[in-house]
């Protein structure tokens, strides 16, 4: 487990939180769980309760839909925002490929984190945007 000043070091690099100042980091670091998957356990189940937002720090997951891999995502991902933010169950299964460190926020803490920083959901929205164009790209 990172200790605080570790995380705000790797949370820094991350795009999701460039614009944060490292007071506000810190703050940012104390909201956030730490985790570790197994190679092949399931962090997210399609069409379930979502439980959080996830920010990935180490290795890859795979992100799958009806089963079939539509995508994997490395450090600085993140997902799980869209169940919380829509109170939907997740539409896909997220699965870690290999040894896997996320942080999280809670599902019923994420509108007031996000309230709170404003340039993380500012970055989100950026991400959901790049994330529905290739979307579009890919079902032409």
């Amino acid at each position: 487990m990172a200790g605080t000043e570790e995380l705000i070091d790797e949370l820094s690099d991350l795009a999701l939180f460039a614009d944060l100042a490292r007071p506000e980091l810190a703050g940012v670091a104390h909201t956030l769980e730490e985790e570790w998957y197994a190679d092949g356990q399931r962090i997210l189940r399609e069409g379930f309760s979502g439980t959080g937002f996830y920010i990935l720090l180490e290795g890859e997951v795979a992100v799958r839909i009806e089963g079939q891999e539509r995508a994997r995502l490395r450090r600085g991902a993140f997902f799980g925002e869209a169940a919380i933010l829509l109170g939907e169950p997740p539409g896909a299964d997220v699965v870690a490929a290999g040894r896997v460190r996320v942080v999280h926020v809670a599902g019923p803490a994420l509108h007031e984190f996000l309230m709170r920083h404003p340039n993380v959901m500012f970055r989100m929205l950026q991400e959901q945007t790049r994330r529905l164009r290739s979307a579009n790209r890919w079902a032409r």
